[in-house]
Parts: structure tokens; C-alpha cells; sequence
């Protein structure tokens, strides 16, 4: 009888403290909580996206990261982009989502103001490239005005739907610097001109009708059909204020598909697009 007791009591004892602490996890599970809908384990491989994912700065990397892996490109291109955030960001990509990227930097600033860092050691900031293949034969240049803030362009050539191309990254000067724009846009445009295949991602601070983008359009279709030079209205805003200021122009690339998706963790929204590499 005593025995039965004290069995009763041991089982007892267990469920309680089962109750109370929880069953038991190995020490490298998995973080709690579910991916974000339509995160995948492998990139998309004919999907690119452009991000600018700063104002607001200092967002959480985490965060930012679940916003890509929803995705999955192939290649990201980011602008307004601290290092040590890329770093995170990509980082995160790999341990939570299982999506591993190459990384490229394209550094104008060393900006402790911006990044953080030690006053001696401050944090870079610009342009970069994710590409889940290997870049090769990087260019990282400033323009030669960069208007208010230092301004330039990243390119490196990679592979998007298993064919080789030349990816440009690009942030073009603020609003009200049209002058500025017209000349950053020309020696970019002389820059992609060369290249049969090319994809050019990035912030241009621009309408499409705006008149210092002609340089890009005389060589490269938006990967949204619909959205065109002519200024009629069929763009899709890609900023809070309801501009569209972000584009991925294609140079012997098809486009297949396009989405925007606003982010709470930036004023610009994602830009992604499916394409024709061939």
C-alpha cells in the first residue's frame, strides 16, 4: 500500500513539474513562432527585388530579414544600407530561413551618425547586393555630384535563373535635385550600356516621366509592362507618399511577374519581379 502511494506521488509530482516547466527542447531548436507566409527554404531562382531600408533607420534586422525571405530572391539590392544592418539581415536569412546569400558592398559614406560604431571606426553605408550565387568582377563608384549626400553605384556580374548577368544598384540624389539625377543617370546609363544582358535595381528619387531618367529608359523596359515613360498613371507607387521611385529596368531580360508590397520597417516599398533570362 505504502509502495503504491509513493509511485502515485512520483507520478504526481512529474505532470506537475511537466506543467509547470514544459516538456523539454534540444538546445538548438528552432526560434519559436512561424516563418512569415510564403518564406521558402530555397531562393526563387529568376526572382530579383530592390529595397531601400532606411527611414526609419536602425529598424530591427530581423525583422527586415522576414520581409525578404516572404520572397526569396535571388538577388536583393539595397540602398540606404549600414553594413553592420546587411550583415544582420543576411545573417539572419541564413540561421531562421535557411536562405544563404553572397554579399557585396558598395561603401560612399562612413557615417557614425548613420551606422553607429566606435568614432574612430564608423559604420559604412550605401549600396548592396544579396545574390545567392557568387559576384564577380565588383564595381563600387560614387558619382561625381552626389547632390546633398554622397551618392553612387554598386555592379557585379551574377547569375539570375542560372544565366550570367550584370546587376547595377543604384541610389540617386534626393527630391528637387533633378540637375543632379540628369547626370548621375547618364553615367549610369553609359556604364549599362555595354552589357547586352543587365538588370538595374535601385531608389531613383524620380517619376517615371521625370525627364532626367530618360537615359535609362532609352535602354531599358521597367519590369512592369504597364509602367512607362509617357507618365500615364499606370505605375504603381512605391513609397509611402504614394510616388514611384523605385524601379528594376531590364536590358535583354523579359519580364514575367511584378509585385510592390509595403513594409512597416521603411517608407520605400518591395519591389520584386519573376524574369526571362535567356
Amino acid at each position: 500500500m505504502f509502495a503504491r502511494g509513493a509511485r502515485w506521488l512520483a507520478g504526481a509530482s512529474a505532470v506537475i513539474c511537466l506543467v509547470l516547466v514544459g516538456p523539454g527542447a534540444p538546445a538548438d531548436a528552432p526560434p519559436a513562432g512561424p516563418p512569415p507566409v510564403g518564406a521558402a527554404r530555397d531562393v526563387v531562382p529568376n526572382r530579383v527585388m530592390t529595397w531601400n531600408i532606411c527611414n526609419p533607420c536602425g529598424e530591427s534586422g530581423a525583422d527586415r530579414a522576414a520581409e525578404i525571405a516572404a520572397f526569396a530572391p535571388q538577388v536583393v539590392g539595397l540602398q540606404e544600407a549600414c553594413v553592420r544592418d546587411v550583415d544582420r539581415i543576411r545573417d539572419r536569412l541564413k540561421s531562421r530561413y535557411g536562405l544563404v546569400y553572397h554579399v557585396e558592398y558598395g561603401t560612399v559614406l562612413r557615417s557614425w551618425g548613420r551606422c553607429g560604431g566606435l568614432p574612430w571606426k564608423p559604420g559604412g553605408f550605401g549600396e548592396a547586393i544579396l545574390s545567392a550565387a557568387p559576384m564577380t568582377d565588383r564595381v563600387s563608384a560614387e558619382y561625381p555630384d552626389g547632390g546633398s549626400e554622397d551618392r553612387g553605384y554598386l555592379s557585379v556580374t551574377t547569375e539570375v535563373a542560372g544565366r550570367p548577368v550584370r546587376v547595377f544598384n543604384t541610389h540617386l540624389a534626393e527630391r528637387r535635385q533633378e540637375a543632379v539625377r540628369a547626370e548621375q543617370a547618364g553615367v549610369l546609363a553609359a556604364k549599362v550600356a555595354p552589357y547586352r544582358r543587365a538588370i538595374v535595381l535601385g531608389d531613383f528619387n524620380a517619376q517615371p516621366d521625370a525627364a532626367e531618367l530618360a537615359p535609362l529608359w532609352a535602354l531599358a523596359a521597367d519590369a512592369d509592362p504597364g509602367c512607362r515613360p509617357s507618365g500615364d498613371g499606370a505605375c504603381a507607387p512605391t513609397t509611402d507618399w504614394q510616388s514611384t521611385f523605385d524601379y528594376v529596368f531590364l536590358r535583354g531580360v523579359a519580364p514575367l511577374a511584378h509585385g510592390v508590397k509595403p513594409s512597416a520597417y521603411s517608407d520605400h516599398h518591395l519591389l520584386h519581379a519573376d524574369l526571362d533570362v535567356t
